[in-house]
Formats: structure tokens, C-alpha cells, sequence
């Protein structure tokens, strides 16, 4: 079956007002996520691409990235994205998102792609992605199966949402709002709890991987402080830019300026870049994790919401860093929340790898019933 006999490309432009329409761009949709969980509203845009409510959003720019979610509402949409729906006596438009959203079909669009620095596939050459198609009533069948999956996906993700809340509320609850300092604890500054000088990293080029040193970049850091796997190594080792259990990394230039990560071992070896700025914690007066989850505070996204520099670009760097003022409990209570932290990773684990199995078993139906 080819994808253009059961499905087309939704043309609809927004001719009057775009008032109260939400806006999606292609940085809403996350690679490989079939729900729709981020937009604007009320923004000024240039936008005029119509989508209704349970098509399909496709990320035609740089397919490799993955990106293709189900639309929960009417809105308006970026030229980069193709909109696509259901010819409702051919394809079930319940199933249609897992048709887009899959390896097959993005490989697909990829080899079909055209444009060097910024690649994009047209319908015209998408429509013709072949697949196996079931009939509506195993397509039903089909489709209720993967929505259950995916239902318990999404569900144990809010479990891991949660379980980062309670780490939160349970470091103010032992160490209070370092704002206010409830506890009085003794009040001095970064540079004061680091070994040595805040440094820069290195000023290497990012190369493929090498199998033995991995090259810490801003773009290689989640959001919850972990490395994500688009694995680089530098062009030239430093020994100095290597990292070790523990450094403190903060994002020093750009839009995820004031990020941060804390170096884990199970990464191997590694050495950051130059837009990265290190802390070596002086685990005399300070347990590494605890520093790292104090950067999760509102008083620390404080900080960096009035320091970074807006010129060009957001832009902190290690004098200011230097200067954050942090509280130092005694190391007795740092590691009974050190402890926490050890337990609540541990469910984290769980937590993901049965999210990474949830995954993989709605990627083994695909490939069984749909090829």
C-alpha cells in the first residue's frame, strides 16, 4: 500500500483572524513523541497552515530528527510541517499516528529528503512510502492495542515527573528556601566550594565517536541533567577538559544558559566544551549532588533569569557563577539526602526501562503488522 492511497495532505490556510488558534512550530514536536504536549498561544507569527483536530503533524524538515504527534485541537501550524489525514473508508485515523510516527516511515522520508545544510521531504515524494495495511477491523484491532501501550507509556512518565517533584520538595523541606535560609546555615559562594578556579572547557571540534572519549556539549544535556545519546568525541584531548565523578557543569552561553549537569562515571571518559563552564566541588564542604540540586531551585533559576546578558545572546560567566551565593549544610544532613537521591534513582531506573520496553514493544507491533 502506498501512503498516498489511504491518506492526503491537508491544505487549509487561515484567511481571517488567528485569534485563539494555538500555534505549533516544529521545536512543539519531540522526536519520537506521538502526543502533542507543547505550543504557543497568543504569540505573534507569521504562520497560516490550518490543521483540525486528530491529524497528523509531520516534521518534513530534517526527518531524522523524528518528529511527527497527533494534533489534540484545531490550530495553526509552520510551513515545515506537512499536515496529513485519514481517507476515512481506507485507514483508521486512530491508527494513521503510528503509521507517521515510525522508523520506517522517517528513514524513508530521509532517503527522500533534498537540501544540504537543512533537508526537507516533499509530499509529493512521501506519499510514496509503501507499508502493509491490515483491514478496518484489524486496523481497530491494531490501534487499540498501541493506544494502550501508549497510554501506559505516557502514564509511567508522569511517574517519573513525579518522583523528580518529590526530590524537589523534599530538598526544601530538609534544607529550606535557600532565599530565606530558614535553618541559618552558614551562606557562602560557589567559588568558595570549588577546588581551584571555575574553568572554561575545551575549544575542540566535535567529531564522530572515537569508541573511547566522549565530548561533552550544552546540546548533549537534558533537561533533567542527564547526556543524551547524539555521542560526540573532541578533535583534540586535553587532559585538562577531563572530566571526573562529580565535576558541575553550568551552561554559560545561549538559550539553555544556567543548565547544568553533574558528572556520573557511567558515561566513561569524557571532557567538555567550551561553552560549558566546570566546578570542582571541595567534598570537604560540599556533597556533589547536593550543589547539583540546589541548581534546581527557584532561587537558582533566579539568579540566572537576572544575571545572563542579553546582548547577542544569553550569556553568564564564571565571575557571576563564581559569585552564586549557596548554603552549606552540615555533611551529615547532605547525605541523608544524598541517600534519597540513591533511592529514588533506583526507581527512576525501573521506571524508564519499563518506558524503553513500552516503547520498543509498540516499535516490534509496527514492524510485525505494518512492516
Amino acid at each position: 500500500m502506498r501512503l498516498g492511497d489511504v491518506v492526503r495532505e491537508y491544505k487549509e490556510t487561515c484567511k481571517g483572524s488567528k485569534d485563539g488558534f494555538p500555534i505549533v512550530g516544529l521545536e512543539h514536536l519531540i522526536p519520537e513523541e506521538i502526543n502533542l504536549k507543547m505550543w504557543d498561544e497568543e504569540k505573534e507569527n507569521t504562520f497560516t497552515k490550518m490543521f483540525r483536530k486528530g491529524q497528523v503533524l509531520f516534521g518534513r524538515r530534517r526527518a531524522y530528527l523524528k518528529k511527527a504527534a497527533v494534533a489534540p485541537f484545531d490550530g495553526i501550524c509552520s510551513g515545515d510541517i506537512t499536515v496529513i489525514e485519514a481517507i476515512h473508508d481506507k485507514i483508521l485515523p486512530e491508527l494513521l499516528p503510528f503509521i507517521i510516527q515510525n522508523d520506517s516511515l522517517f528513514n524513508f522520508a530521509v532517503g527522500n529528503s533534498a537540501g544540504s545544510l537543512s533537508p526537507r521531504v516533499k509530499w509529493e515524494n512521501l506519499k510514496n512510502y509503501e507499508f502493509n495495511l491490515p483491514d478496518l477491523a484489524e486496523q481497530k484491532r491494531l490501534a487499540e492495542l498501541l493506544w494502550a501501550a501508549n497510554d501506559a507509556k505516557e502514564a509511567y512518565k508522569r511517574l517519573l515527573t513525579l518522583t523528580d517533584d518529590l526530590v524537589k520538595s523534599q530538598f526544601i523541606e530538609m534544607f529550606g528556601d535557600p532565599l530565606e535560609n530558614p535553618f541559618g546555615w552558614e551562606q557562602v559562594t560557589l567559588k568558595d566550594i570549588s577546588k581551584g578556579k571555575l574553568s572554561y572547557g575545551s575549544g575542540a571540534s566535535a567529531t564522530t565517536y572515537d569508541g573511547k572519549t566522549r565530548y561533552v556539549r550544552i546540546t548533549d544535556i537534558t533537561d533533567s541533567g542527564e547526556l543524551n545519546d547524539d555521542i560526540k568525541s573532541p578533535s583534540i584531548y586535553e587532559a585538562i577538559h577531563a572530566l571526573n565523578e562529580g565535576d558541575i557543569l553550568f551552561a554559560r552561553s545561549g538559550a539553555t544558559v544556567g543548565k547544568t549537569y553533574c558528572h556520573n562515571e557511567k558515561y566513561g571518559k569524557c571532557i567538555y566544551a567550551g561553552y560549558l563552564i566546570r566546578l570542582i566541588p571541595d567534598k570537604e564542604k560540599v556533597l556533589p549532588e547536593y550543589v547539583f540540586h540546589y541548581t534546581k531551585t527557584d532561587y537558582y533559576n533566579n539568579f540566572v533569569a537576572i544575571n545572563k546578558r542579553t546582548v547577542a545572546q544569553p550569556n553568564i560567566n564564571a565571575k557571576q557563577y563564581g559569585d552564586l551565593v549557596i548554603c552549606v549544610p552540615p555533611l551529615e544532613i547532605q547525605n541523608r539526602f544524598v541517600e534519597l537521591i540513591h533511592q529514588t534513582d533506583k526507581s527512576k531506573f525501573e521506571l524508564q526501562q519499563t518506558i524503553l520496553s513500552l516503547e520498543n514493544t509498540i516499535k516490534s507491533i509496527m514492524l510485525e503488522k505494518v512492516g
